[in-house]
């Protein structure tokens, strides 16, 4: 079979040969020949799948290391390997959204036109619940920092890691401009995250983690920073909304079209994360508030335990914060208490 010339390959292909060349360099698509005398690349028509598929990537807007890796993987694994990038670039997307949405609010001087002051009234509480020894959630609620994290892992792991997560969100406890929200809760992120993996890296056999899932008040609105299968929702004119995804291998499955809701509380795998922090940068979202807003923020032995509609109907029944995360944390338990328990409770108020 005769060898096609840089030429031909990029008109078949539809790659400039100046991107063949670059492809070359980096190891990407190596031609099958190059004549010793002129230097001109050649290239097998086989080789047209994979020069395609580089094609492809890139318009998807594929790194091209990870190109690299994609193309040398087995079909199914390509395949993979292509929705966990996708699902990424939607997170990122998702999350770039939002500081427009926030951008184009804070320009047009939306902060500004407030008249009515808002301000944030809230309870928290945590149980060890009637199975596990310990208690590995740690909970924490002030006027700036509202957390959960739900700790995991042998021994002591999960509760060190957990408390070294909210540990690092307690400096936050001081007054946030709106403009600054954003960068606040992804550094906030950051730091948790890596408080966290320096507690592990120190142990010399880690075997600990937590989710983190918790909201900065700024007087306006409410900065989420979230990682792990902990939850936030938002009671709003009596209905609720969950604002947070978890990041578990049934999530994905769901995501995917391979799993229905209803399938995922008897699945083998309900209890596995795909990330948790300290593993990748955490979810960053800015949430615009009203009065009367209600949020909830639990680990998974409250939601996994009680249906929405009792979450529903818990928070639009108990006008107290305090009342209402205590009488979630008894239902909890009635229903045997399989994990530990941790939820807060903040309303928004007009002042």
């Amino acid at each position: 079979m005769s060898l096609l010339t840089i030429g031909t390959f990029a008109r078949a292909s539809r790659l400039s040969p100046k991107a063949l060349r670059l492809y070359d360099e980096l190891g990407l698509l190596r031609p099958a020949r190059v004549d010793p005398v002129s230097g001109y690349r050649l290239y097998e028509p086989a080789q047209l799948e994979r020069a395609r598929l580089v094609a492809w990537l890139r318009r998807l807007g594929m790194p091209l290391a990870r190109i690299k890796e994609v193309c040398d993987l087995p079909g199914p694994e390509a395949a993979a390997a292509v929705a966990e990038y996708w699902r990424q670039v939607e997170a990122e997307t998702a999350t770039r959204r939002d500081l427009a949405s926030f951008l184009v609010a804070h320009l047009s001087g939306k902060d500004a036109a407030m008249t009515s002051p808002l301000t944030i009234r809230f309870a928290v509480r945590t149980d060890r619940g009637l199975v596990r020894e310990t208690n590995q959630d740690r909970a924490y609620a002030s006027q700036r920092v509202l957390a959960v994290a739900d700790g995991y892992g042998s021994g002591a792991a999960g509760a060190a890691a957990s408390e070294a997560a909210i540990e690092a969100l307690r400096t936050l406890d001081a007054t946030v401009p709106a403009g600054d929200l954003l960068n606040v809760m992804s550094e906030a992120g950051r730091r948790a995250g890596t408080a966290v993996r320096d507690l592990m890296s120190a142990d010399p056999e880690p075997d600990g983690g937590t989710t983190l899932t918790a909201l900065l008040w700024s007087g306006s609105q409410l900065g989420l920073v979230h990682i792990g299968d902990s939850r936030a929702y938002l009671l709003r004119d009596d209905e609720l909304f969950q604002i947070t995804h978890d990041h578990t291998v049934v999530q994905q499955m769901v995501d995917e079209g391979k799993l229905t809701a209803d399938e995922v509380a008897t699945h083998p795998q309900r209890m596995l994360l795909l990330h948790a922090l300290g593993t990748r940068e955490p979810d960053v979202r800015l949430h615009d508030v009203r009065a009367g807003d209600r949020y909830l923020l639990c680990s998974d032995g409250l939601h996994r335990v009680l249906s929405d509609d009792t979450l529903r109907s818990v928070l639009s029944s108990i006008a107290d914060p305090d009342a209402a995360v205590g009488h979630l944390v008894e239902l909890a338990n009635q229903e045997g208490g399989p994990d530990n328990v941790s939820c807060v409770i903040a309303d928004i108020e007009t002042s």
